[in-house]
């Protein structure tokens, strides 16, 4: 029998990457279109469900989170299926060091106390559910990520860019090693428990040595600029964006990163691609050229839209 699931936003990062890697793993993949779709019906069927939906921008969350989870929980409910979530660290506040699936989750921020709420929902609801839990995103395709938009968006100008201290260490998951793990995870869950919480380890490095490896690279000098926040603090009275990141500015002064004891646990022989392809993934073609990712990649992967 195929196997079946379903990608709720589709267009988005995670959603891109993660149909990519259950089709080439076999899967029939099924796309929701919230215009069109109800949940519920496109769900019948689906053994899993990976919610990648995530308002743009951080926007309203406060409403917006509590109404997707619902929905979730509900498509899940009727058709059985299991529901994969990419978890964050803003659950955790401003606690550096190793963040494992012990820690205290203890949010010093509205979006972390979301997050809380949302993640107790789906144990709550009993619904089979893994959080697979990451860093900061890279994007090869350089989808709003954080590579691309902030760290890499002056470097054609010389510049990398530091959102805070560029001697912390932080976490960062490579979208397609992501979703390579989400596939490997799902496929043993008979073996997972009704709710697992796995940090995903990704890849911890500092910007000091992100510029570095960009200079060997690039065979150029770059030089680390400051992110302006002072022009968030200005534009945060009328630009919801401005006032959302003014929110998360300290998980970049706090050196953080994920632990890997139980991912390695669960999947001892995953092998996470080179932490210089990863760091690189950020880098405009015209820089970079064999960076340039091929559109269509999800032709003839089993994936249909639903109607």
């Amino acid at each position: 029998m195929t196997k079946k699931v379903l990608i709720l936003g589709a267009s988005g990062k995670i959603g891109r990457h993660a149909a990519q890697a259950f089709g080439r793993a076999g899967w029939q993949v099924r796309l929701f279109d919230r215009a069109r779709d109800d949940m519920v019906a496109a769900a019948q069927g689906c053994e899993v469900i990976v919610n990648g939906l995530n308002p743009p921008n951080y926007h309203n969350w406060v409403e917006l989170i509590p109404s997707i989870t619902r929905q979730v929980i509900a498509a899940a409910r009727a058709s059985g299926a299991m529901v994969v979530i990419p978890g964050n660290v803003y659950n955790f506040g401003a606690r550096g060091g190793a963040l494992s699936e012990a820690t205290p989750q203890t949010p010093c921020t509205r979006k972390g106390a979301i997050r809380v709420e949302m993640e107790q929902a789906y144990r709550d609801s009993g619904v089979q559910t893994l959080i697979l839990r990451a860093g900061n995103f890279i994007d090869p395709e350089r989808n709003g990520d954080v590579m691309s938009m902030l760290l890499l968006h002056a470097i054609k100008r010389g510049r990398v860019t530091a959102m805070g201290d560029p001697a912390a260490v932080q976490p960062y998951a490579y979208l397609p090693d992501w979703a390579r793990a989400a596939v490997s995870l799902v496929e043993m869950r008979d073996r997972l428990g009704r709710f697992e919480d796995v940090p995903f380890p990704g890849h911890s490095f500092t910007v000091n040595e992100l510029r570095s490896t960009l200079e060997a690279e690039l065979r150029r000098d770059l030089r680390v600029s400051r992110f302006p926040w002072w022009a968030m603090r200005l534009a945060a009275p009328f630009w919801e964006l401005a006032r959302e990141l003014l929110e998360m500015r300290y998980l970049w002064t706090t050196p953080h990163w994920l632990s890997d004891e139980k991912f390695s646990r669960f999947l001892p022989g995953f092998r996470l691609s080179p932490r210089r392809e990863v760091m690189l993934a950020g880098l405009p073609s015209k820089i970079h050229p064999d960076q340039a990712v091929a559109r269509g990649a999800g032709r003839g992967l089993g994936i249909d839209p639903v109607h």
